[in-house]
């Protein structure tokens, strides 16, 4: 296989960056552009850890090849918000206290962006749904789920 430079868009800015096409994107962002959000979990696009949205829709970093990538707008966990202003999923998990270990959590929020961006008020059931195959093993569902509601404005009221 031949390295060859290859230009990405992540988070609005243009990288550029030396690897074979066939590398998965997860290992650009995480070796070469040192984005952390997304987590290296199963390799098999199974388990939702490594999450990103591509033009908007989440997809699996850890088997698209960067190849497929260019000219597309890929954002990472690191390109919704910052610490002093998160976007409105990040503090809507914050809110909730939608994490235990955390691990789950980028494919969780990038999951849930996409779904709201595709349905800005999604029921309970639309939820789920959407979330089904980002796995969790910490049993945080509870507070995950009310952070997908009170991100999609469905649950305004802070938590007792």
């Amino acid at each position: 296989m031949t390295q060859t430079p290859i230009r990405l868009t992540v988070n609005g800015r243009i990288h550029e960056v030396t690897a074979e096409r066939q590398t998965p994107l997860l290992y650009v962002l995480r070796n070469d552009l040192a984005l952390n959000g997304p987590k290296y979990g199963c390799g098999l696009g199974e388990c939702g850890t490594c999450t990103v949205l591509i033009d908007g829709a989440a997809a699996r970093a850890c088997v698209i090849p960067i190849g497929g990538c260019v000219g597309r707008d890929i954002v990472t966990l690191e390109g919704l918000g910052t610490r002093d202003k998160p976007d409105v999923v990040q503090q809507a998990f914050i809110d909730e206290q939608a994490a235990q270990c955390g691990y789950c959590l980028n494919g969780m929020i990038m999951t849930t962006k996409a779904l709201l961006a595709i349905n800005p008020q999604p029921s309970e059931q639309e939820a789920l749904a959407a979330l089904r195959y980002n796995l969790c093993r910490c049993g945080a569902h509870v507070e995950i789920l009310r952070a997908v509601m009170r991100a999609s404005g469905q649950l305004a009221e802070a938590r007792d």
